[in-house]
Parts: C-alpha cells; structure tokens; sequence
C-alpha cells in the first residue's frame, strides 16, 4: 500500500485482530507505536512489528549512524536534512504531501532520537523530494549534517546515498517475518519491542541500532519476552 494509506492500514490491522494473524507493518502509519492499537493487540495476544520499515543499507540508517557518531565524539549537529529522489511508484505516491505527513515524522524522529543534545526540529528537513521516472527503482539520497565541535569551530558532512530502493528493505522484512512466527510459536502477543527497535523507523520505543540488535539476539534466544 502507498504512504498515508490511514484506512487502509488500519482496516488490515482489524482484519489481523480478527484472524488472529501476526502482523508486520511496513509502512508510516504509527500502528505499533500507537498506545490504543498496542492495547488491542496485547488484550488479543497478537504479535505486531512496526512501524515504518528501517531498509538494510538505507537514508535512515545511515543519516542515524552518521549523527550518532557526531554526538558521542562530542560535536553537537545544529541542523541536517536528508533529501530522497527515486523513479517506481512509491516515490510517484508520494508527490500528494498530504499523504507524507506520518513519513517524515518517522523519518525524523529515527535521526534525531539518536543525538544527546536534541536539535530543533525547524532545523531538520528529512522526507523524500520528488519523482525522477527514469531512476526506476533506484533511489537517491542527500544527507548533509551541520554543527560545531572543540572550540565552537563548525563541521559539516555531506554524504550520496544510492540503492535498489526494493531490495534494500526485502531481507528486513523477512527477518520480521521470521521474528514475529517465533513470537508466535511461543504464544507471544503483544508489540515486538526488540524487532520494531532493530527493523523500524518508528517503533513503540527508540533504542540505539547496536543495542536493538543486541536485544534482537537475546528474543532470539528466549532471554527476552519481546
């Protein structure tokens, strides 16, 4: 389903409830981590992954790690943008900016969740651009960061991003196929707090990506409960 697709989403999420079905959200519409959805498949003992897939080598990821990496060597980022272009049909879907309201708050708020010193969100633009036919399934992204380290001397790193925009998210969601049937092979029903922090954008609650991972392998394992 495109971006924004409220109803629709939310219509599947019932049909899960209904059928019993773990259920595995992809896309910006806040499902998982929404506190009245949570509730609902908790109380059914439903198993749900989401929201907003986080892709293999993708913008977010990568925008996270390079802003993370700026706050723990004690620089502090005043501004960053991250600028997405690609040619398939999502990309087209996304030209209506009333369905892209949800995407760039997860978007958002999977960068700067990672900073120590929060940044004002005027300056952070992070949300895909415009529709390039001919890139096809090609996507293309420019990430710029922007602040001061030792001395209140400024920095700034610029850095282009390219992929298959299809494959980089196909192997995460395999994974939180495979994560939400362990879940319910042990008869877990409730939001996968540990897959939804390692595989989303927006997940119930944000942790950094290698203590996400860390608590992936411990569900993995049985160590953790979700």
């Amino acid at each position: 389903m495109p971006v924004g697709s409220q109803k629709a989403t939310e219509f599947w999420a019932d049909m899960a409830l209904k059928t019993k079905c773990a259920f595995i959200n992809c896309i910006p519409v806040f499902i998982a981590s929404d506190k009245k959805w949570s509730k609902k498949f908790k109380k059914e003992k439903i198993p749900i992954v989401g929201d907003d897939i986080k892709a293999q080598i993708g913008a977010t990821i990568v925008h996270r790690t390079l802003t993370r990496l700026c706050s723990e060597r004690g620089a502090k980022v005043e501004r960053t943008y991250q600028i997405n272009v690609g040619g398939n049909t999502d990309f087209l879907n996304m030209k209506e900016q009333n369905r892209l309201e949800s995407k760039r708050i997860s978007k958002s708020e999977a960068v700067i969740s990672q900073l120590k010193e929060k940044i004002n969100l005027e300056n952070v633009y992070i949300g895909p651009s415009d529709f390039i036919p001919f890139l096809g399934n090609k996507k293309l992204a420019f990430i710029r960061i922007e602040g001061r380290m030792f001395a209140n001397v400024p920095f700034s790193v610029e850095l282009r991003l390219q992929v298959d925009d299809k494959a980089n998210s196909a192997g995460i969601v395999i994974d939180a196929i495979r994560l939400a049937k362990l879940a319910l092979d042990r008869k877990i029903g409730r939001p996968l707090i540990s897959a939804s922090a390692y595989l989303m954008k927006h997940p119930p609650i944000q942790f950094p990506d290698e203590k996400a991972k860390e608590m992936v392998e411990e569900f993995i394992l049985g160590k953790r409960g979700s």
